[in-house]
């Protein structure tokens, strides 16, 4: 929803109204991703995208007469073996859509929600997709640190998905659950789709060189909020690091020991080691490694810089199984020269790691072309879904 939240907070401020599609489930190779939204004015006018173009004309027709009725719509779009390409999806996937009117009055909370989200703070929407009660049809709650907001109807339902939600938060994962009617663990007739609003995954890069202006520059651009961290204050300068949103000068190793024990990175965190050199980057790599939650920990250098940093990690004190956690030397095999096509190789091996790619290419694959998620949420209700 990320995409269209100014145009929507211009309606609901003023007071007009508006449809919202959302891509709340995907199946095989679905175009867009799960929370991807679309809105469609009152008067006519779109932002924002929930197919990439395949089926985009059929969700438009559906907002308008959801804004005609009133009734929110969750809709499957897919290839149809009749008629593939009137409605479907070309490329073969499936998703479905949950189409709502946005107004005020239909979610006074709207303007609270994106004074959040736009100060990075961690809250999650649970809004009843499917119910044979269509009076719970848009019901929602928003969860946040400071509470739960509004009601999916009864105080059991609301317990049980704002419980669940905060889970989901936590992990930065968007999903549809499973309950009873009116909010059973065990059972169906209530779907609720949890859109998390977390703040963005950090990307923490070491070493202020040019390398690192490039890297920080794709980092930015794939969504990350970045740091750029070296000691030497007279290179680690913002002006240095436009693309950066701070740019700290300190020993690397006493920052992400600092950073890991005030809880500032998780499970979604990048380390990019670029300084090459042993009394920076061997004491930072000691801390990075023995932080298991980190989504990813790669290190630049030539072969006989990393073997000497692999030794010295090892006298260390490292066990391999530490060692096999870190990429190195950092990025896919792309031929690049230049600090920009670097920052290419190292930013295609972050996405291979999270998505479960092979960097091989796609040419030379059969199968799907979308990858799954690699991370995995260690709770059964999760799994479930």
């Amino acid at each position: 929803m990320h995409d269209i939240l100014d145009d929507a907070l211009r309606t609901w401020q003023s007071g007009d109204v508006a449809a919202v599609a959302t891509v709340v489930r995907t199946f095989d190779s679905a175009p867009r991703p799960v929370g991807a939204s679309m809105l469609v004015g009152s008067d006519g006018a779109v932002a924002g995208s929930v197919s990439g173009g395949c089926v985009e004309g059929a969700v438009y027709e559906l907002a308008q007469d959801v804004m005609r009725t009133g009734a929110p719509v969750l809709t499957r779009y897919g290839v149809s073996d009749d008629d593939a390409f009137a409605v479907g999806l070309t490329c073969g996937g499936t998703l479905d859509v949950f189409v709502e009117v946005l107004t005020r009055q239909t979610f006074p909370e709207f303007e609270a929600l994106v004074a959040d989200v736009r100060a990075n703070v961690p809250v999650a929407m649970a809004t009843v997709v499917a119910h044979a009660d269509p009076e719970r049809l848009g019901r929602r709650i928003v969860v946040g640190e400071s509470g739960t907001r509004g009601s999916l109807g009864s105080e059991r339902a609301d317990a049980a998905v704002a419980d669940d939600a905060k889970g989901l938060l936590a992990a930065g994962r968007s999903a549809v659950l499973t309950y009873g009617p009116d909010g059973q663990r065990r059972g169906e007739g209530m779907d609720v789709f949890v859109s998390s609003h977390a703040p963005p995954p950090r990307m923490l890069v070491f070493g202020a060189i040019d390398f690192a202006a490039a890297v920080a520059q794709q980092g930015a651009f794939l969504g990350y909020r970045v740091t750029v961290c070296d000691a030497r204050a007279v290179f680690a300068t913002p002006q240095r690091f436009p693309a950066a949103e701070q740019v700290v000068v300190a020993w690397p190793h006493d920052y992400l020991s600092a950073q890991f024990a005030a809880g500032e990175v998780d499970e979604r965190t990048v380390v990019c080691v670029l300084t090459h050199d042993p009394k920076f980057d061997v004491p930072l790599l000691e801390v990075a490694l023995r932080i298991p939650s980190l989504a990813f920990v790669g290190a630049m250098g030539s072969r006989r810089t990393h073997d000497d940093r692999m030794a010295r990690l090892r006298a260390s004190g490292l066990t391999e199984t530490e060692l096999t956690r870190l990429a190195s030397p950092i990025g896919l095999d792309l031929g690049a020269r230049t600090p920009q096509e670097t920052a290419v190789s190292i930013a295609a091996e972050i996405i291979a790691h999270r998505w479960g790619g092979t960097g091989e290419p796609l040419r030379a694959r059969d199968g799907r072309i979308h990858h799954d998620a690699t991370e995995a949420v260690s709770t059964d209700k999760y799994d479930a879904v």
